[in-house]
């Protein structure tokens, strides 16, 4: 039996899911090899503080690296080539669905992108373009170094709301989305869930699409946290209550700015740098000068989780219980030419099996309502070895599918629009030229194997917090 309460009585999605469940969820940015701010097991990049990505002349350079870092090469500022133009890159509605219920989420506007100048990832030595990062990342250490020449190249401020880093690596390099896949066995019944998924119809909207809705903010010391008042999509004990550091000119998801106008999950997902930590609520809003917001999830990004990751039958701001931030990949990630983590994907709920989850997911919903053989929440599929990755239509659809290769796709939220896409309204590179919407279509859930899960847990919702 599941025991939860809320600070208020449930609403209908509530009641019908029993946790957070309510359909379309699509979030932004990931992670990768060059440093990301503040973070300490992160040495050897190119370190963006949240006003904008560094540029000039210098450059940074790899130096000794240390697990995460940028590896042989370093990361490189932006030469004289600079990032893109702004694309259009596109807000997607979600409609009414969200990450619980089973609604239909909407389709996303998507748009296309495109890097400018930016130049692709080097294995060290000099390098003169754009927002590249030198060498290999994810785990490797150091290397020589190899500076960049870095032109003249201007600084991108970023907006109020904050810049992204390029490839940063949020968590330490041992969490399960870090976990290079392309080795690992094939489950056993990988060729009947995928059997199923595809009888089922596939992918939410019959094609892999790309939602680029999902902001990723950045707050330094000088944000203010924010009391907020919690909404019956709050649950004890699985999300937490901590005041909020929410930095002025930013958006929630899909929004233009902090109100929520479209009952979307307006995701609030901000990386508040001095104290390491990863913010992410779900349908938050502002009105009125007051905040409220559902189910809250606080990340300590020094922290190495276990597997039951905040905890056990524990949900967060995304149904599986996964942080969002760092399964999203971003337009500067793409633009370097490696995303360096899984990505984050999502199907319609009668697609999802109903009653149980596999690791590294926590949680599964009540909306869940597929057959025992659909994919449950936590499986990671991967694109086979041999898929035709150079037929993609573009260079940022093939770089993300790469990732789909090694690293795989985690089930993480009940929606339409299979992926996920951070916004690039607060990176430096843009989505126009480099990345459309419907860039993915051809790869199908018959491209995909089923990476072997482990046991599956019962779903209970019986939330237990690790300390």
């Amino acid at each position: 039996m599941i025991r939860r309460t809320t600070l208020a009585a449930l609403s209908v999605c509530s009641v019908v899911s029993l946790a957070i469940g309510c359909g379309n969820a699509n979030d932004g940015q990931g992670a990768g090899g060059a440093s990301f701010a503040g973070v300490p097991w992160s040495t050897g990049g190119n370190d963006n503080t949240g006003g904008g990505a560094s540029a000039g002349a210098g450059g940074s350079v790899g130096g000794t690296g240390g697990t995460g870092t940028a590896g042989s090469g370093g990361a490189s500022s932006d030469g004289s080539g600079g990032a893109s133009s702004d694309g259009s890159g596109g807000a997607s509605s979600g409609g009414a669905g969200g990450m619980h219920s089973g609604s239909t989420g909407g389709s996303s506007a998507g748009g296309s992108a495109g890097s400018g100048g930016t130049s692709s990832v080097g294995s060290g030595g000099t390098n003169s373009g754009g927002t590249s990062t030198g060498g290999s990342s994810g785990s490797s250490t150091g290397g020589s170094g190899g500076s960049s020449t870095g032109g003249s190249g201007g600084s991108n401020t970023g907006g109020s709301g904050g810049s992204s880093s390029s490839s940063a690596q949020l968590f330490r390099p041992d969490e399960p989305w870090y976990t290079d896949v392309s080795a690992m066995s094939k489950a056993s019944d990988s060729d009947t869930i995928v059997q199923w998924l595809a009888n089922a119809g596939g992918w939410g909207t019959g094609t892999m699409k790309i939602d680029f809705s999902m902001e990723v903010l950045h707050a330094d010391a000088s944000t203010p946290f924010t009391k907020w008042t919690p909404t019956n999509d709050w649950y004890s004990p699985d999300c937490d209550s901590d005041d909020m550091p929410i930095p002025p000119g930013g958006a929630l998801e899909g929004e233009t700015g902090y109100t929520c106008t479209t009952d979307g999950d307006c995701h609030l997902i901000v990386i508040h740098e001095p104290s390491h930590k990863l913010y992410e609520m779900w349908r938050a809003n502002q009105s009125g000068g007051t905040w409220s917001g559902g189910c809250l999830a606080v990340w300590d990004l020094q922290k190495s989780y276990t597997t039951t990751l905040r905890g056990a039958q524990c949900t967060s701001a995304d149904a599986a219980g996964f942080p969002i931030a760092a399964l999203l990949f971003n337009a500067d990630e793409v633009a370097a030419g490696h995303v360096d983590h899984a990505i984050r994907f999502i199907l319609p709920n009668s697609r999802i099996r109903h009653g149980s989850y596999v690791y590294p997911a926590t949680h599964a919903t009540g909306a869940a309502s597929g057959g025992a053989s659909a994919p449950p929440y936590g499986v990671r599929m991967r694109l086979r070895a041999d898929y035709p990755v150079s037929s993609l239509p573009s260079a940022g659809a093939r770089v993300v599918a790469a990732a789909m290769q090694k690293y795989g796709i985690l089930l993480a939220d009940g929606g339409n629009i299979a992926l996920t896409a951070q916004s690039d309204r607060f990176t430096t590179a843009k989505w126009d030229s480099l990345l459309g919407a419907s860039d993915l279509a051809a790869l199908k859930v018959q491209d995909f194997d089923v990476v072997d899960m482990g046991s599956t847990v019962p779903y209970t919702g019986d939330c237990v917090r690790n300390p």
